[in-house]
């Protein structure tokens, strides 16, 4: 049985949102659509995307943001009309990036820029490292929060003076905010805070947000448009994207209003991994509704116990797991959301005990 079927036979998820059928989904987006006599757009022009762009690029602080198909061709075009503006075809970013860890060269092989790994790949960069840089660059991309850290974001204060560094020497500023959403509880700010000073974000609308699918990119009017062009000319145009837009727009203000309360579900979780040694969190405390677990096994062993318990106790713990640098030991992520929200304290206690006893009797 794969990961997927294994998953659909458990009665309890303990990471990320509850996931309707596609027949529960498609049934609540037909009743959305009839209550905001919703009509499709064509090629994105219509009311509902358009006014949802502009919603989101309000929420953002930005004049203009544009619906796209993937978050893969959000930031690559984005970063790519930079480089042309700025004249450099270099953008520096974290080793951990989304782009270099996880898109198969795209930006490489179709020529969009060249990356320059920025700052240490166990902990977010900071302005000192951007300031080590002696290139002219064309652009930096800083994700917040940063997934493959467990969700950790620079302090308040370094992400100022980062924003600083590249308004004084002129480098475009880029937000991979895949996860954005998430950061606002953990900073105590709203998103249009945290974005200011930054010349494009790019969010997502299925991670946090739990649509179906697409991203939005946001910046000044001129700069969209552009991007606008450049998305239609790799494929991005697509007839008709109501069905993404439906999926997103129809829980975006629950889902917004819900992300300081997985917040406060997170700072629970963390009090209570003290009782389990084995579960070890990254980072030391929670700054946005996501963390790593870093276990004292190997990957595959790590998955074994997942699956067995996923089969002996209808609990599914984790998607996947990652190698660490220490022989014998792994991570895997937890994204705090509505399953974990909506657990009971005691229940979750009760999985955490016989994780971790799994863990101890490898």
């Amino acid at each position: 049985m794969n990961d997927t079927a294994l998953r659909q036979t458990c009665h309890t998820i303990l990471p990320g949102h509850r996931q309707p059928t596609p027949a529960q989904l498609f049934a609540a987006m037909s009743d959305w659509c009839q209550a905001n006599n919703v009509t499709h757009d064509v090629y994105g022009c219509g009311a509902l995307i358009e006014d949802f762009e502009s919603r989101v690029a309000a929420l953002l602080g930005y004049p203009s943001a544009l619906f796209c198909i993937t978050g893969t061709m959000v930031q690559a075009t984005a970063l790519r009309l930079a480089c042309m503006e700025r004249g450099s075809q270099m953008v520096a970013l974290h080793p951990t990036a989304h782009i270099l860890r996880h898109e198969r060269g795209n930006h490489q092989l179709f020529d969009h820029f060249k990356a320059l790994p920025l700052g240490d790949p166990q902990r977010p960069w900071g302005v000192a490292d951007l300031q080590a840089v002696p290139d002219k660059l064309g652009a930096v991309l800083l994700e917040l929060p940063m997934r493959e850290l467990g969700g950790q974001c620079p302090s308040w204060d370094e992400l100022a003076a980062i924003k600083d560094d590249c308004r004084t020497r002129g480098i475009h500023l880029h937000m991979d905010g895949a996860r954005l959403w998430e950061t606002a509880a953990g900073y105590g700010r709203d998103v249009a805070q945290i974005a200011a000073g930054f010349d494009t974000v790019y969010v997502s609308l299925y991670k946090g947000i739990g649509g179906m699918g697409g991203a939005m990119l946001a910046g000044d009017t001129v700069f969209i448009d552009r991007a606008r062009e450049w998305f239609r000319r790799q494929g991005g145009n697509v007839y008709q994207r109501t069905p993404y837009v439906v999926a997103a727009a129809m829980q975006f203000d629950a889902r917004l209003a819900a992300m300081p309360d997985y917040f406060r579900r997170t700072q629970w979780l963390y009090q209570q991994l003290a009782n389990y040694p084995l579960l070890t969190p990254n980072p030391a405390r929670p700054q946005a509704n996501m963390l790593h677990l870093h276990l004292p096994v190997g990957r595959d062993q790590a998955l074994g116990i997942r699956n067995r318990i996923a089969g002996e106790h209808g609990v599914w713990l984790f998607n996947g797991a990652q190698h660490a640098a220490l022989p014998e030991h792994c991570y895997v992520e937890l994204y705090v959301g509505d399953n974990l929200l909506h657990l009971p304290d005691d229940r979750v206690h009760e999985i955490l005990g016989l994780w971790s006893a799994a863990l101890a009797g490898h």
